[in-house]
């Protein structure tokens, strides 16, 4: 059986070996391989960097000048397939610090080198020249060994013969020389110039006073320009709010009349609702009732007036009946009496006058009935004209009777009594 091998991408995982006598090797960066036991072999590398402090100590320069200088590299091990077999061919098996030891005799060898090829200025002055070359050299040796130079600096140079210093006592006497001729040709020119600046200063002040005297001259008339304007645009201002609070006043009356407007509106819709609403309700308490009461007595007038028609037929075949036997009757009765009276005037024919005042005789009463029956509805009648005025009237009516009669009758009453044998003639 096996073992399941994991490896971040920090490190280089190699396994070697395999079953049937297998010589290949894998390698595998940041993932897992699968080891036998006892017939493979695991080994790890690390990729991590490194940082080595080369160091060459009393190293002459071109001059001959013993030099000691101290550096920073950083390396590691590269990661192309065939770099990376490089690399573990020479490094596989060894520590980080065993690699780091190996290069950095690289670095500094290559650092000794270079310094005797160049001066001490060249050195000091140009130090990322330096180490850039340094750089350029070193990096195709360790490269072939798989290692990568990330990067080369100067950290430090310096002697013990006071060469350094004795460049920096020149240049420091050189600077203070130079110094000391600037500081006085500063003071000069700033003497020549502190003239001029004064000459330039009383200039200026008689410039800035004019121009002062000027800017109070045109301060004094744009703030009367201003003062105008203000009080103007002031003046403008009150007629705008006045004007503007005219507008507003009319927007006011304007909206007031459009709510009145709005609200006599909706009264009037109230007011036709309400309407409606009396409409309805009358309709619904009169004027269906009365229609239906209409309705009602119609049928009932309706129903009446057939009753009364029929009944009023029925009346008139009652009294056509009526009629019919009442005409039968009368018929009779007037044929009787018609009868009786033929007989009566067969009578009267025969017994002549004397038939003539019977009938008259029997006639007066029922002539003084009428005559009379005016005077049955008077309480009292007083007659003026003494004792005999009753007698008299009685008298006198008695005597227009005979006359009345005849222009009634045609009968001469008077004549009839006179035939009567035994009346006496008056």
């Amino acid at each position: 059986m096996g073992n399941c091998q994991t490896v971040g991408p920090s490190e280089a995982l190699v396994v070697s070996g395999g079953c049937c006598g297998a010589a290949s090797r894998k390698t595998v960066i940041g993932g897992w391989a699968w080891a036998w036991w006892l017939v493979t072999d695991v080994q790890r590398l690390s990729l991590n960097v490194l940082t080595l402090n080369p160091r060459c100590e009393h190293v002459e320069t071109k001059q001959g000048v013993p030099l000691t200088v101290t550096g920073v590299a950083q390396i590691k091990v590269m990661t192309e397939p065939e770099l990376l077999q490089t690399a573990l061919e020479q490094f596989l098996g060894k520590t980080a610090d065993q690699i780091g030891e190996v290069v950095l005799q690289t670095l500094e060898g290559h650092l000794r080198a270079i310094l005797g090829t160049l001066t001490v200025e060249q050195i000091y002055q140009d130090r990322d020249e330096f180490a850039k070359l340094v750089r350029e050299v070193a990096a195709p040796d360790v490269g072939r060994m798989g290692i990568e130079v990330l990067s080369f600096t100067i950290k430090d140079i310096f002697d013990q013969v006071d060469y350094l210093a004795s460049l920096g006592r020149a240049q420091t006497a050189n600077v203070k020389r130079d110094a000391d001729i600037g500081v006085a040709e500063a003071e000069r020119d700033a003497g020549i110039r502190e003239a001029e600046c004064q000459k330039a200063a009383m200039d200026a002040r008689l410039i800035a006073d004019t121009k002062i005297a000027n800017s109070k001259r045109e301060f004094e008339l744009r703030k009367a320009d201003f003062s105008q304007e203000v009080n103007r645009a002031r003046a403008q201002a009150e007629l705008a709010y006045e004007l503007q609070a005219a507008r507003e006043k009319q927007k006011i009356r304007a909206e007031e009349i459009q709510i009145n407007v709005v609200e006599r509106k909706k009264q009037i819709q109230i007011e036709s609702k309400e309407i409606e609403r009396k409409e309805k309700d009358l309709t619904a308490s009169i004027r269906l009732p009365a229609e239906a009461e209409s309705y009602r007595v119609e049928t009932i007038a309706a129903g009446t007036r057939t009753q009364t028609v029929e009944a009023a037929h029925a009346d008139g075949e009652k009294i056509k009946a009526i009629g019919s036997a009442e005409a039968s009757a009368i018929e009779a009765v007037g044929k009787a009496e018609a009868e009786r009276m033929r007989l009566k005037a067969s009578a009267y024919k025969q017994y002549g006058d004397a038939a003539l005042l019977s009938l008259v005789l029997e006639s007066l009463p029922k002539i003084a009935a009428e005559v009379a029956a005016p005077l049955a509805r008077v309480d009292e009648i007083v007659l003026l004209g003494g004792e005999d005025r009753a007698t008299q009237e009685v008298t006198r009516l008695v005597t227009q009777l005979p006359p009345a009669i005849q222009a009634l009758t045609g009968v001469d009453i008077s004549g009839v009594l006179q035939k009567i044998p035994g009346a006496k003639k008056q």
